[in-house]
C-alpha cells in the first residue's frame, strides 16, 4: 500500500481533471464476432453477413466516429493498426488495455482473453501519440500481461470519478480485486467501491461500463442488477456529487450505461454515445444529460452488435500532457 500523504500527492497530480479532449481510437481491420470473449459477454450477437461485409460496415462506422467527433472539436489520434499474427477481432475496444493519466504515466493491464493480449502493443501506440504532438509516456504495467492468471480490463471494468478520486468497479472474471486495488493505490485514487452484480439471466455483468458512466456532474447507472445493500453503497456515493440517472436492464441492453463526457477544443462538454443508446434514454433521461454536455449520437450498430461493445468502449481517454 502507498502511504497516504504519498497518495494524496499522485492523486493531485494525476485527477485534477475528471473530462479530457484528446482520445485514442484503433481501426477494426480483424474485426469479426469473438467466440472467445462471447463466453461472457452477452451483449454480443451474431450477423448474417459475411467477414468481408462485417468489417466493411464496421470500418464505415469507425471513420465516421472519427469524422464526427473531430467535427465536434475533438482531439482524436488514430493507432494505425496493422494485423498480427493471429486474429484481434476486439482491437477496435483500446479502452481495455491501457489508460492514461495527466502526470504522464500510461498504464498496461492484462486481458482475459487470449485473442485480445494481442493488442497490447506500447511501441506502436507511444509512436501513435508522439506523432500526434504528446509526451512519450512513462508506461507501467499491471499484473501479468502475457500469460495473466488474473485479469483487469483497464477503463472497461473500472470507471473513474477523477474529480473525487474514486474508482467503481463491478467485480468479475474481467475485474479481479487486487489488481484493482493495486491499480488505484498506485495511479493515487482514494477510493474503491467495488460491488457484485447480477443480470436477468443470472450472470454478472462483464464490464463495468456497460452498466455504469461517470461524468463530471452526472451518473448513468442500471443499479437495478446490484444487490440491494451494496446499491444503496454507490447511489450514495454518486448522490453526493452527481445527477444520477438510473437506467433499466433493457436500456443497458441498448447501450445506454456506455457512454462517455468529453470536451471540445473551445471547452464545450460534449456526451459521445450510440444512436441505439441516444434513442432508447427517454426524454426526461436526456433532459437531465444535457445540463452536462452536448449529446452527441453516433451509429456505430454494425460494431456494438456483433463486438458488445459501443461507443464508450471505442474511446481511449488520452489525458497526457503535450
Amino acid at each position: 500500500m502507498i502511504a497516504p500523504i504519498l497518495r494524496d500527492t499522485i492523486h493531485s497530480q494525476n485527477q485534477a481533471v475528471h473530462t479530457t479532449n484528446a482520445v485514442v481510437m484503433v481501426p477494426p481491420v480483424d474485426f469479426k464476432f469473438n467466440t472467445e470473449t462471447s463466453a461472457d459477454n452477452e451483449f454480443q450477437k451474431s450477423l448474417a453477413l459475411s467477414d468481408v461485409q462485417v468489417r466493411g460496415k464496421a470500418l464505415q462506422e469507425f471513420n465516421q466516429m472519427v469524422e464526427l467527433l473531430r467535427g465536434h472539436g475533438v482531439n482524436v489520434t488514430v493507432m494505425n493498426y496493422s494485423p498480427s499474427e493471429g486474429e484481434t477481432p476486439d482491437a477496435v475496444f483500446p479502452n481495455n488495455w491501457f489508460s492514461t493519466l495527466p502526470n504522464g504515466d500510461l498504464y498496461l493491464f492484462p486481458m482475459a482473453c487470449e485473442n485480445r493480449r494481442r493488442e497490447i502493443r506500447p511501441e506502436t501506440l507511444t509512436e501513435a501519440l508522439v506523432t500526434s504532438g504528446f509526451n512519450a509516456p512513462v508506461v507501467l504495467e499491471i499484473g501479468s500481461l502475457s500469460s495473466p492468471d488474473a485479469f483487469l480490463e483497464s477503463t472497461g471494468v473500472m470507471i473513474m470519478d477523477h474529480t473525487n478520486g474514486t474508482v467503481y468497479a463491478a467485480l468479475s472474471v474481467r475485474c479481479d480485486r487486487k489488481l484493482l486495488q493495486e491499480y488505484a493505490d498506485r495511479a493515487g485514487f482514494r477510493d474503491v467501491i467495488f460491488f457484485d452484480t447480477q443480470m436477468s439471466s443470472g450472470a454478472p455483468v462483464y464490464h463495468t461500463n456497460v452498466m455504469m458512466a461517470v461524468g463530471e456532474g452526472f451518473a448513468v447507472i442500471c443499479d437495478e442488477i446490484i444487490e440491494e445493500f451494496e446499491r444503496r453503497r454507490v447511489l450514495g456515493s454518486l448522490q453526493k456529487t452527481k445527477d444520477v440517472v438510473s437506467i433499466t436492464e433493457e436500456q443497458m441492453g441498448h447501450f445506454c450505461g456506455n457512454i462517455l463526457q468529453l470536451q471540445s477544443d473551445k471547452g464545450e462538454r460534449l456526451i459521445a454515445m450510440s444512436l441505439s443508446a441516444y434513442n432508447a434514454f427517454t426524454l426526461e433521461q436526456k433532459r437531465v444529460l444535457r445540463k452536462h454536455g452536448k449529446l452527441v449520437p453516433i451509429d456505430v450498430s454494425t460494431i456494438e452488435t456483433i463486438g458488445g461493445g459501443s461507443v464508450r468502449c471505442m474511446l481511449a481517454e488520452n489525458f497526457l500532457p503535450q
